[in-house]
């Protein structure tokens, strides 16, 4: 029994030290990260239905790419400044029941504020919400429009490096449109 004993105590001191160490050497980083830093993320749109004029627009899954250039504040917060360009095809579809397919882009920008919080010492949790301006081009349909609305986003980041992340990201709009809500996966470089 004592050597159990003595065994479960220096098993636990020993698994403590480690753990201290980690933590130590965290901090350490840390403390050499500037707050800057730059995602890149590639985009999947899931697309969305509207009705315009006599007619629906219904825009189907979409792809493209984005950036976030952010910059970490205090105890977890960060703002940032995001921009991203999609396509698609939307079909309108007439009230006759013709229905026609249409090449569509979206560029949009945003400000938002972040919070991350560390489940883990690789894994954190990210919520975001920000204000958003979007540009749909739907040139065959003439369409050329400018709106603004609210994003907001759910994330999870698995450090991989020092400086490097992996992201997966979840992202809903109010703005209504055939683009529709957003899924991301890219890569953040903390510098």
């Amino acid at each position: 029994m004592k050597k159990i004993l003595t065994l479960l105590a220096v098993s636990s001191f020993t698994t403590l030290n480690i753990y201290a160490s980690e933590i130590e050497q965290n901090e350490m980083h840390e403390a050499e990260k500037s707050g800057f830093y730059v995602a890149i993320k590639a985009i999947t749109t899931l697309g969305d239905s509207i009705e315009e004029e006599g007619s629906t627009l219904e825009g189907d899954t979409g792809v493209g790419i984005g950036v976030d250039l952010g910059y970490e504040l205090a105890y977890g917060f960060s703002v940032e400044v995001d921009g991203t360009y999609v396509s698609n095809t939307v079909t309108e579809t007439l009230a006759t029941g013709e229905s026609e397919d249409f090449s569509a882009s979206y560029i949009t920008s945003s400000f938002d504020i972040a919070y991350k919080y560390p489940v883990t010492h690789t894994v954190g949790l990210v919520a975001k919400c920000g204000y958003e301006y979007e540009i749909e081009k739907v040139d065959d349909l003439g369409i050329d429009n400018s709106e603004t609305g609210f994003v907001f986003a759910g994330a999870v980041e698995y450090e991989v490096s020092e400086h490097m992340a992996l992201l997966g990201e979840y992202e809903y709009t109010t703005i209504e449109g055939p683009r529709g809500n957003s899924i991301f996966a890219g890569l953040v470089y903390s510098f």
